[in-house]
């Protein structure tokens, strides 16, 4: 599994948001850390396919996301921040089927699936209920569960423990750690990240640095620490 990436360039109205990032990601657990507002989502959501760059190219397991949306749905799923811009349908059956329907999937094998998965959480007496009638954190889970009924090759996630209480937290983590697909996450929880392969540190647009755990995280937090005393 790789991600690679060429001189990609993302500009929102006159704002360059990505500025010419090259990557090649072949690792199974990468980390993306940096502030708000530093286009930590904005790549994630150009890796999924969701938005295009201006110029650059973007393939994932020599895929071009861009030119086969169908192959895309299969290769790429993203995990928002905020379930609430993630969540269209009515119900969780209907929303969990509806990826797999696009995959091809009829409605029966698609329902079929999709209470396969949610009893697999032990979460089947979701299925005929209504999405916003979960809370915040089980609207994520939802969201999660989604995603890995279609088993894309990579997983997006942005800020995935947002809103969780801690069991939610413990079996997310403990189901993420099971995965064999590569796994690109942003988070501010830097415990989190310690087991994983490789870390790269956004900051206006352009990857500042890019390593282990070890070379990275010290570097960043020791960066926060300054910009919190200098706001001082």
């Amino acid at each position: 599994m790789a991600i690679y990436l060429k001189d990609v360039i993302f500009e929102f109205e006159t704002h360059r948001v990505i500025d010419q990032i090259t990557l090649n990601v072949s690792e199974q657990r990468i980390g993306i850390v940096g502030v708000n507002g530093s286009g930590k989502s904005t790549l994630a959501r150009l890796i999924s396919g969701l938005i295009a760059p201006i110029s650059g190219s973007i393939r994932i397991n020599d895929i071009d996301i861009y030119k086969d949306r169908k192959a895309a749905l299969k290769t790429v799923g993203i995990i928002f921040q905020n379930p609430d811009h993630q969540i269209i349908f009515p119900t969780c059956i209907e929303e969990i089927s509806f990826g797999l329907m696009q995959q091809g999937m009829t409605r029966i094998e698609a329902e079929e699936r999709s209470n396969e998965i949610l009893l697999q959480f032990d979460r089947l007496k979701w299925s005929d209920q209504l999405a916003h009638n979960l809370s915040q954190g089980q609207r994520h889970f939802l969201c999660l569960i989604a995603v890995l009924a279609m088993k894309p090759d990579v997983i997006i996630l942005d800020e995935p423990y947002a809103g969780l209480d801690l069991p939610t937290s413990l079996q997310l983590r403990h189901e993420l750690n099971k995965l064999s697909q590569q796994i690109v996450m942003i988070t501010h929880n830097k415990d989190i990240l310690v087991d994983f392969d490789r870390i790269l540190w956004i900051d206006n647009g352009k990857i500042i640095k890019d390593g282990s755990y070890e070379n990275v995280m010290p570097d960043f937090e020791e960066e926060m620490q300054r910009r919190a005393n200098v706001s001082y």
